[in-house]
């Protein structure tokens, strides 16, 4: 059976988990863009997977094959690659460079169940990636959920990536020079109207709801201390694999290009909020901060669907 994979809506439907292997098909342009990166409307240039930081989410069930192509947008400047931490091919062949104008078609099958960052390949990496190249596939596990892996009620996708000063060099870029501060799904502070007035959206749940956080860390050089405040991980994935769960935790170490899959349940029977930050304070207090807002009455849209990426 062959399922075509072409926006977040449409991918963030189709990841029934559980249900028999498939091929999907994936198109994702490459595009060059001025794009906002904070609440107050600024903006920077930024290199994209389909115009969006981070790019479509794409989600598979274990053991479907990915056929996938980039597409380097014609007016780019700069030649772009798709490497998926979720495949195991050649990184000659599949994640070669695509120059502007051309495409590039490669299948891979997902054999292992988690949540995993795909980014840009090409020279300089660091750059690329800092500049918005990055985003999220997630692989749930063929035998879907259990008790080990119970269903949520939400779901949410959580990125961290960088922000430099525009026009930053890419070898300053490589060591660290001209940073600004964290973006959480593309924004400084994009959930947080505590410390940025400007914020409009928040993360929402019921009280006591299951509510799972697919986590990417796509900061080049530094991980990330994830930690929710008022809170306790429930169950934490390690990479988002069933076999890799840990209980009760309090702060995740998650390095650079590398996700994690954590529940959190909020108390019953009453309106609470978290706040879900990288615990390193620079991070935290630059951008670095999710507000989690749980309380009776909240869509039912929110978290689903198209909602696992509030945009």
């Amino acid at each position: 059976m062959k399922r075509i994979c072409q926006s977040v809506a449409a991918v963030a439907a189709l990841g029934a988990v559980g249900a028999a292997a498939d091929t999907v098909e994936v198109e994702i342009t490459a595009q060059e863009v001025d794009l906002v990166v904070d609440n107050a409307g600024t903006t920077h240039p930024m290199w994209t997977f389909g115009g969006t930081i981070p790019g479509p989410l794409v989600r598979v069930t274990q053991g479907d094959t990915v056929d996938f192509t980039l597409v380097n947008d014609k007016s780019n400047k700069q030649s772009h690659s798709m490497d998926f931490h979720a495949a195991r091919a050649d990184v000659l062949d599949e994640f070669d460079l695509v120059k502007p104008g051309d495409d590039k078609r490669f299948t891979f099958e997902a054999e292992y169940p988690g949540v995993f960052i795909y980014h840009c390949g090409a020279d300089s990496m660091a750059e690329h990636i800092s500049r918005g190249m990055y985003g999220v596939i997630i692989v749930d596990p063929e035998g879907g959920y259990s008790s080990d892996y119970p269903k949520p009620d939400r779901e949410y996708v959580l990125v961290h990536g960088d922000l430099f000063e525009a026009g930053t060099s890419a070898e300053d870029i490589m060591m660290g020079n001209g940073w600004k501060g964290v973006l959480v799904n593309g924004k400084v502070f994009h959930y947080d109207p505590v410390h940025d007035p400007n914020a409009s959206i928040a993360l929402e749940s019921e009280p006591g709801e299951r509510v799972r956080i697919y986590f990417v860390n796509a900061m080049i050089n530094e991980s990330a201390a994830f930690h929710p405040i008022a809170g306790i991980w429930d169950r934490v994935w390690d990479n988002g694999n069933p076999k890799n769960v840990s209980y009760g935790l309090q702060t995740v170490e998650v390095p650079p290009a590398h996700g994690v899959v954590l529940d959190l349940i909020s108390p019953e029977g009453r309106a609470t909020n978290n706040a879900i930050v990288d615990h390193r304070m620079k991070h935290a207090l630059n951008g670095g901060i999710t507000v989690l807002m749980n309380y009776d009455g909240v869509g039912a849209d929110k978290g689903r669907g198209a909602g696992l990426i509030p945009r």
